[in-house]
């Protein structure tokens, strides 16, 4: 029988540091089976060929500094080493899924949330929660480049006014609804960039520069490609009021002009916050669940308090 190493949903070491409560943890290497880093090996070696001929050369360039083995699962103290150097990025191991504010405030901090579990490698196409693969080779190559990092420290920086906002709104439903279509708004602006984000190239059409996309062999082509796909330039409007599903290939993505330009809509984003104007965005998914909620309302009051 294979040993269970670090493959997600059969992982006992995560099981037992979140039955203790433990979000942030260290990366135990060792346990890393052969089955694996098999699977790190197969999963690098088919979508390296579609970087290079649908992604951000920003996150190609990061793949190159970050010094990425393709033949063995990363250890995040050796990509930290070149990281940090270079944006004040690091990779912080958790031991799964982190609550909105607290994953935002890491963002602040320039700390990246960072799964350390791998997908089974009986199932390299689809998997519905982050792991290693997602998060580092998807992820982390863009937290190389300066202006991508400050793009998430700044909407870091916009939870932080979130969560003080609400913290002044006496009516606690209201105060829950407030945070709930905040969220909402901030959690499809995250999707349809960080996650699923398209750019222009600068010597004309488009590029990659979305995580999502960047960790999946079969959309990172099929977002460029297909005619099925819509390809709107970006328009906050319509992002905070657009729902997604996660269990299917993006059918509507939107395009950005450039980094500087996705600071900027950051920074729009806060200023509609501040006006009211996400206070009631559209129904629909996402929703938000009860521990993200909580985190939000909790660092409210811990602001109020202070």
């Amino acid at each position: 029988m294979t040993a269970p190493g670090l493959t997600t949903n059969r992982a006992p070491f995560i099981e037992e540091v979140r039955g203790k409560g433990e979000i942030y943890i260290g990366q135990p290497y060792e346990l890393y089976s052969e089955e694996n880093q098999d699977t790190w090996r197969r999963l690098f070696a088919r979508i390296k060929p579609k970087w290079q001929k649908y992604a951000n050369p920003k996150f190609m360039e990061g793949v190159n500094n970050l010094a990425m083995d393709p033949n063995a699962v990363p250890k995040l103290d050796d990509i930290n080493k070149f990281l940090c150097p270079l944006s004040g990025f690091s990779a912080k191991a958790v031991s799964g899924y982190v609550p909105a504010f607290l994953f935002f405030d890491c963002l602040r901090n320039r700390a990246f949330p960072t799964t350390i579990t791998i997908r089974d490698g009986k199932n390299l196409d689809y998997l519905p929660e982050p792991d290693i693969f997602h998060d580092v080779a998807g992820h982390v190559p863009m937290h190389t480049d300066k202006l991508f990092a400050d793009v998430l420290v700044r909407f870091g920086e916009v939870a932080h006014t979130a969560a003080e906002m609400v913290a002044d709104i006496p009516d606690e439903h209201e105060r829950v609804r407030r945070v709930e279509s905040i969220l909402k708004a901030m959690a499809r602006f995250f999707w349809f960039t960080i996650e699923f984000g398209l750019m222009k190239r600068s010597g004309g059409g488009l590029c990659v520069y979305g995580s999502g996309l960047l960790s999946s062999c079969g959309e990172i082509e099929h977002c460029m490609e297909s005619p099925e796909v819509q390809r709107f330039p970006f328009q906050l409007e319509w992002v905070i009021n657009q729902y997604f599903e996660i269990h299917h290939y993006q059918p509507l993505l939107f395009v950005v002009d450039s980094f500087d330009h996705l600071f900027e809509e950051v920074d729009r984003l806060e200023a509609w916050m501040k006006d009211g104007k996400l206070n009631n965005v559209s129904p629909g998914e996402p929703h938000a669940n009860e521990a993200d909620l909580k985190s939000f309302l909790h660092a409210g009051a811990s602001s109020v308090k202070a």
